[in-house]
C-alpha cells in the first residue's frame, strides 16, 4: 500500500508538472525578485494565483492568511515566506475526516457530470478503491442515453471484480436505479455507486432525471447513507466551475473527483472549486490505470505542486 501511494505521488508530481510550470515558477520569481514584503509584493503573487486557476475567491482568502502569518510572526524577507504560502494553500484544501464517511456506511453514491469528463472510468477506479478497502460494492449502469455506456461500464465492474445492474438502452434510468437500490439491499451490498447520462447542463429533462432518480433513492432506501459526487475534467480549468454550479442546482454535491490532472497546466482548478462551492475534493485521477485515482490528500497535492518531497 505505502509502495502504491508513492507510485501515485510520483505520478502526481510528474502530472502537476505543467501546472507547476504555469503557478509555482512565477510565484518564486516574485520571491526571489522582491526585497521586501509590500503591497506591490502581494499584488503580483495575487496576479500569478488568479492566473493559475486558483480562482479571486481562494487567492483573497490563501492571501489574507498569509498576510496574517507575515504579520504575526514579523517577517521581512520575500523568501521566508514561500512555505507559509504553502500552508496557507493546504489549508484552503483541507479535507474534514467525516467526507469519507460513506466509505464505513451503507451508501448509495450518485455519480454525475458531462460526458467526457472520465465519469465511467472514475466509478470502475471508484468500485476498485472501495473494494479494495474490503467492501462490498454494486454498479448501477443508468446512463441509457449513450448507446456505448452500459458496455463500457461493464467493462470497468469486471476490472474491478464487482457486480453490476444495467439497463436496456433507452430505458427509464430511474427504472435502472429501483432494480439496483432493490438489489443491494437484497445482496447486502455496503455501497451502491450509480453512473448517469452525461448531462449537459443545458438540458432541463435531463436535470429533472437527476431529481427523480435521487426521489427513487429516497423512497426505496431511506436508511441508506447518501453522496453526490460530481466528476470534473480538471483540464477545462474554469469550465469546470461553470458545470459544477448548474449540476449544483439539481443534486446536492457532496464531492468532487477531479480527473486527467496529468498532463493539464489548470491544476490550480482544484483549490478554486474547493473554495467557491464549499464542496470538498475527495478524489484525483491522474492517468488511466485502476490505481490511478485515490483518495485526495491537500498536503501531498500542494507538495507535488511546488515539487517538495
Amino acid at each position: 500500500m505505502e509502495e502504491e501511494k508513492k507510485g501515485f505521488f510520483a505520478r502526481l508530481k510528474t502530472g502537476l508538472k505543467k501546472t507547476r510550470d504555469n503557478i509555482v515558477n512565477g510565484i518564486d520569481s516574485v520571491f526571489s525578485g522582491f526585497s521586501s514584503i509590500d503591497e506591490e509584493f502581494y499584488e503580483e503573487l495575487e496576479e500569478i494565483l488568479i492566473m493559475g486557476d486558483i480562482g479571486v475567491d481562494a487567492t483573497e482568502e490563501i492571501l489574507a492568511r498569509l498576510k496574517e502569518e507575515v504579520k504575526r510572526r514579523h517577517i521581512k524577507e520575500p523568501e521566508d515566506c514561500r512555505q507559509l504560502l504553502i500552508d496557507s494553500i493546504k489549508e484552503q484544501m483541507r479535507v474534514e475526516e467525516a467526507a469519507y464517511e460513506f466509505e464505513n456506511r451503507q451508501s448509495v453514491i450518485l455519480v454525475i457530470g458531462v460526458n467526457g469528463v472520465g465519469k465511467t472510468t472514475t466509478i470502475g477506479k471508484l468500485a476498485a478503491l472501495l473494494k479494495g478497502q474490503g467492501r462490498k460494492v454494486l454498479i448501477a449502469a443508468a446512463d441509457t442515453f449513450r448507446a456505448a455506456a452500459g458496455g463500457q461500464l461493464k467493462e470497468w465492474a469486471d476490472r474491478a471484480g464487482v457486480d453490476m445492474i444495467g439497463g436496456a438502452e433507452g430505458a427509464d434510468p430511474s427504472s435502472v436505479v429501483f432494480d439496483a437500490v432493490s438489489a443491494a439491499k437484497a445482496r447486502k451490498a455496503d455501497i451502491l455507486l450509480i453512473d448517469t447520462a452525461g448531462r449537459l447542463h443545458n438540458k432541463k429533462n435531463l436535470m429533472e432525471e437527476l431529481k427523480k432518480m435521487n426521489r427513487v433513492i429516497e423512497r426505496e432506501f431511506p436508511d441508506a447513507y447518501r453522496e453526490n459526487l460530481i466528476v470534473l475534467d480538471g483540464t477545462t480549468g474554469q469550465n469546470a466551475l461553470a458545470q459544477a454550479r448548474e449540476f449544483a442546482e439539481a443534486a446536492s454535491l457532496t464531492g468532487i473527483v477531479l480527473t486527467k490532472l496529468d498532463g493539464t497546466a489548470k491544476g490550480g482548478i482544484a483549490v478554486a472549486i474547493q473554495s467557491q462551492l464549499h464542496v470538498p475534493v475527495k478524489y484525483i485521477g491522474v492517468g488511466e490505470s485502476l490505481e490511478d485515482l485515490q483518495k485526495f490528500d491537500p498536503n501531498e497535492f500542494v507538495n507535488a505542486l511546488f515539487d517538495v518531497s
